[in-house]
């Protein structure tokens, strides 16, 4: 079936056109799709909530007290402003590990604000800033938790990765997940884009350990990162939402069980929230205004620097 088509138009012309697969499910049964939902897909940092699964279950979050901001983190891609990096340095301190532990590499901050502040102060970006260190900081409490080594803890045969892996299989219903590396140095896995739906369903039914990390991410959104923040600040609480590199996104919805995937042909990221807006416009899993709030976070229109409104944007789901 053909994909959802997002058209950015300026004046007259259609200047681009994004193609995205999408998969919806709900009470366990595939209930609406566009394009292939059965070829594999890197689930990207969209698997970070099922990845952060490891370290309730391990009994790290607790050992080491972390809050609900640090376990937000945790499934963040954040922008290494100042509130993120101090989340991922506490969650380090509490745990007792060090910074240099952390072996997600270093790229300059996603947030305009924090790479300004780091140029003003002369400083090169490390580890810490990487959009991923969350993560990377919760594998290592998680893996001192259990006893298992720090130096290895990427490895795909390390306890933790393995646990990692048995989560996503478990909760997307799929028996060997296709194994690949992350951008950060971390196991990633390939599913199809219907299991990835049903995992992000299964993930947001689910009780204990699920339900602490959803009910984290859900309370402190700013942790989780851009553009998630946007539609989980709109839903206020309706509806959980992870992006992942390459135009793949999850939204789990608690109310109603349902689990929604997308991914963009092209790996353009801005084509999502004007597909997930007409999505929730046509299927209604949520409450109305719930509905309302994200379809106005997902403006129809392309703006210039000065804020004038110079194009607009059409999605077709059929």
């Amino acid at each position: 079936m053909k994909e959802i088509e997002v058209e950015f138009r300026r004046g007259p012309l259609v200047e681009a056109v994004h193609r995205v697969r999408a998969a919806v499910v709900e009470d366990g049964k595939l209930r609406f799709k566009r394009g292939d939902v059965d070829a594999p897909v890197f689930m990207r940092s969209s698997a970070k909530p099922m990845q952060a699964l490891a370290v309730v279950e391990s009994g790290a979050a607790d050992a080491f007290g972390l809050s609900a901001e640090e376990l937000a983190i945790v499934c963040g891609s954040h922008g290494a402003e100042d509130v993120h990096l101090a989340a991922v340095r506490s969650i380090l301190r509490k745990a007792g590990v060090e910074a240099s532990a952390l072996r997600c590499g270093a790229h300059p901050p996603s947030s305009p604000r924090a790479l300004k502040e780091l140029h003003r102060a002369g400083e090169e970006p490390t580890s810490l800033h990487n959009n991923c260190s969350g993560k990377h900081a919760g594998m290592l409490a998680a893996a001192k938790r259990l006893g298992a080594p720090l130096e290895s803890y990427l490895d795909a045969g390390h306890p933790l990765q393995k646990a990692n892996r048995a989560a996503v299989e478990r909760l997307c219903g799929v028996k060997r997940a296709t194994l690949g590396v992350d951008g950060c140095g971390a196991p990633n896995f390939a599913v199809p884009l219907e299991a990835m739906a049903r995992g992000i369903s299964a993930f947001v039914r689910a009780d204990g350990a699920a339900r602490r990390v959803r009910e984290a991410m859900t309370a402190h959104p700013a942790m989780v990162g851009r553009p998630c923040v946007v539609l989980m600040e709109a839903a206020r609480g309706a509806l959980v939402a992870k992006a992942g590199a390459e135009g793949v996104y999850l939204l789990g919805l608690p109310g109603s069980g349902a689990g929604i995937a997308l991914k963009s042909l092209d790996g353009a990221a801005r084509p999502l929230l004007h597909a997930i807006a007409a999505l929730l416009r046509k299927l209604r899993p949520l409450p109305p205004d719930a509905t309302a709030r994200v379809v106005r976070a997902a403006e129809p229109v392309i703006r210039n620097h000065a804020g004038a409104v110079v194009g607009e944007v059409k999605v077709r789901l059929s």
